[in-house]
């Protein structure tokens, strides 16, 4: 049902969205956040701006671990802590028609990611950077690619449209790493420790994967400034 002080609103919104291209719970959010834009009695008045968070900065490249048992390790737990935890990510994603393979999904150091996202903003704006996030999310769940490895980077990159020129000149410098981590500072500075996390109008914030209807709820009590 439409929202009538909603739909009546001159409200602009900007949506803040902190995730991590590693973090399962991000990429469940981040389609349930489309979703209620989507849904949003204006949508063309709200902007999704995608912002960079390592859950785990200090995760070493490479290596081939499988993320169940990195999971696991993390922890304190066995094996099968490790699959219990993840069968839970997967059976709430199946709603959002998103699937992982845990099977296949390896440990991945998420930082040079993140800078090639940072790249696709400059590049494409919000809908590029959007379009290459969720690539490196569907890269690292769904297909066991090492999202950390610069020639898979490579390859999704260009798959997303980005100029691979541009994309090797990224990967073989720190370029857009001080945006990452200006990213990262900004949410600390809030006392945010993991994702996802979105704040709307810079005020109003929303932690973890919630249901669709809670981020149009954030949407219209920012609208009409009744939070």
């Amino acid at each position: 049902m439409t929202d009538q002080p909603a739909a009546e609103s001159t409200t602009h919104i900007e949506l803040d969205f902190w995730s991590d291209v590693v973090c399962p719970w991000s990429w469940v959010a981040k389609r349930r956040v489309e979703a209620a834009v989507a849904a949003f009695e204006r949508p063309h008045d709200v902007t999704v701006r995608l912002r960079s968070f390592e859950l785990e900065p200090d995760v070493p490249r490479g290596g081939g671990v499988p993320v169940v048992e990195h999971v696991a390790a993390r922890h304190g737990g066995d094996g099968e802590a490790g699959r219990l935890m993840n069968a839970r990510a997967s059976e709430v994603a199946e709603a959002d028609d998103l699937y992982f393979d845990w099977d296949r999904a390896v440990r991945a150091n998420s930082f040079d990611a993140h800078r090639l996202c940072a790249l696709a903003g400059e590049m494409g704006g919000p809908a590029l950077r959007s379009a290459a996030v969720e690539r490196f999310q569907s890269a690292h769940f769904s297909e066991g690619l090492a999202i950390d490895d610069h020639e898979v980077l490579q390859r999704l990159s260009a798959e997303c449209g980005l100029d691979e020129r541009r994309v090797s000149a990224v990967l073989a410098s720190d370029e857009y790493a001080d945006q990452v981590r200006a990213d990262e500072q900004q949410a600390r500075s809030m006392g945010v420790s993991s994702t996802p996390f979105v704040v709307a109008n810079a005020y109003a914030a929303v932690s973890g994967a919630r249901p669709v209807d809670d981020y149009l709820a954030l949407l219209r009590g920012v609208a009409t400034q009744t939070i």
